[in-house]
Parts: structure tokens; sequence; C-alpha cells
């Protein structure tokens, strides 16, 4: 199992942090990491994958990893008419 660079951490450590900075998402994506948004979410996208970043940030990792499975699914079967059953 490969370590996370320090710019992975980076990564997850402001997809844990963003909402406590105040300012729309893509703003800080730019000025704080220094990437475009679509370059840094296909990057976020493959880092939740790796076992090196759930063992890093387990719950940043799980979160991001329901929220990918949601939108698939929603995609796939459609907006569900309750949305708090599953």
């Amino acid at each position: 199992m490969a370590d996370l660079t320090p710019h992975e951490r980076t990564m997850l450590d402001f997809e844990r942090e963003w909402w406590m900075l105040g300012g729309r998402k893509d703003d800080l994506i730019r000025s704080r990491l220094r990437m475009s948004p679509s370059t840094y979410y296909r990057g976020v996208q493959a880092l939740i994958e790796r076992e090196a970043a759930l063992a890093y940030d387990p719950l940043t990792v799980k979160r991001l990893r329901r929220q990918r499975d949601e939108r698939r699914r929603q995609r796939v079967e459609g907006r569900r008419a309750d949305p708090g059953t599953r």
C-alpha cells in the first residue's frame, strides 16, 4: 500500500474542512490548491478508491464514497419519491 503524497493529504484535508472556510468551494479550490475544480474532483474521486486514503481519513473517505454511490444510484434509478427511504 503506497502512502499518500503531501498534496493528496492536502486534498483530503480540504475536502473535510472547506465548508468552514467560507466562500464558494470552486473559488477555494483555485485559491488554496492552485488547481481547477474539474482536476480537483477527478483527483478526489480517484483518491477515495485508495486504501491509504481510507486509513488517513476514514470519515471523509466514507462520506465521499456514500455521496458518490448515491449520485450513481440516482442516475440509474431516478430520484425516489421519499428521499429519506433506502
